[in-house]
């Protein structure tokens, strides 16, 4: 692996970022292209980073022209994005790491754990049925083309930045204000947790690697949680405690559709995964990290300068809209 030209679309996100310091760190020569902006998550010094926009075909095609033996595209989400890398990268790269997402499988599943053979169906949300469209348009090109595509699908994968509430801080600042916050359906629904950094140690080593290509991986912990649990470990973490309000999720998306949307294409079915395919490929992957350790991570960035600490007024209207109506005690 040490030597690998390895080209990163993206490289400053919440996995990416993760991945971007462990493929440093394991010798690979590293290139990161994005716009260059100012960003929480900075880079390795060993990174080289090209500016530019990958949307703008010229100035994509001349990065692509460059032969990388691996390209991960973090930023591909609708098949003419991915239709538009793929033309640019024949002939130019040795494996195209298309990084999808968990979310694209068959939503509610029929059995758990889910593994790679589950069923890509999500009638629910339009971001996961974008990501399966990508994924039949490069299963298309590997079986014509013999083009060497590798899917990744992470699942709720985290960092320090993110609180894995949608509304984000929002439900911290209600917490510590002694405020209900809302959690769906009734809270004992099963939810996966990954850590960006335990990912990255998942997901390096199939960089390069001979016998992933034409193949799909799913990539998680096995830390898994109810949604009471992990919004209790969050209120532990930020010294306070949380009074949990239940709301079904159809509920919560009549009055805020976004927060809905999220929550029926994915958080409100039970999500619990098996990694044993990735295993096999990548014996010694275990994630460490459990969601207590996390959960202090989250509170001590957002702590460490209090302008992070941003309420999104709509999801916090909505809660309090949703407590009105379905608090057991008012």
């Amino acid at each position: 692996m040490t030597g690998l030209r390895v080209l990163f679309l993206g490289g400053t996100g919440i996995i990416s970022s993760a991945c971007s310091r462990r493929a440093v760190e394991v010798g690979l020569d590293l290139t990161v292209v994005n716009r260059g902006k100012t960003s929480s998550r900075p880079l390795p010094a060993e990174v080289r980073q090209v500016n530019a926009d990958i949307e703008d075909a010229a100035a994509f095609a001349e990065v692509a022209g460059q032969d990388f033996d691996v390209v991960v595209d973090w930023l591909a989400f609708t098949p003419d994005q991915v239709r538009a890398r793929t033309d640019a990268l024949r002939g130019h790269v040795g494996q195209y790491v298309f990084i999808s997402s968990a979310s694209a499988y068959q939503t509610p599943p029929a059995r758990l754990p889910i593994t790679e053979s589950t069923p890509l169906r999500n009638p629910f949300w339009q971001y996961s049925r974008d990501k399966i469209a990508c994924e039949d348009l490069l299963t298309t090109l590997y079986r014509d083309e013999n083009f060497p595509v590798t899917i990744v699908r992470p699942s709720h994968t985290y960092d320090r930045t993110l609180v894995p509430f949608d509304g984000g801080w929002t439900i911290v600042d209600r917490m510590r204000r002694g405020e209900p916050v809302v959690v769906h359906g009734d809270g004992t629904s099963l939810w996966t947790l990954t850590h960006h950094r335990d990912f990255a140690r998942g997901f390096v080593p199939l960089l390069g690697h001979p016998r992933t290509l034409g193949d799909t991986f799913q990539l998680t912990s096995d830390d898994v949680l109810t949604w009471d649990q992990i919004a209790n470990t969050l209120a532990a973490a930020a010294g306070t405690t949380a009074q949990i309000v239940h709301v079904p999720s159809d509920a919560i998306a009549a009055v805020h559709p976004s927060w809905g949307a999220a929550l029926l294409g994915d958080k409100t079915h039970s999500a619990v995964f098996d990694n044993s395919k990735l295993r096999q490929v990548v014996p010694d992957f275990v994630a460490t990290i459990p969601f207590e350790v996390g959960a202090r991570e989250i509170i001590a960035w957002y702590d460490e300068d209090p302008t992070r600490q941003r309420i999104d007024p709509a999801i916090d209207e909505a809660m309090n809209a949703l407590i009105a109506q379905y608090r057991l005690d008012r």
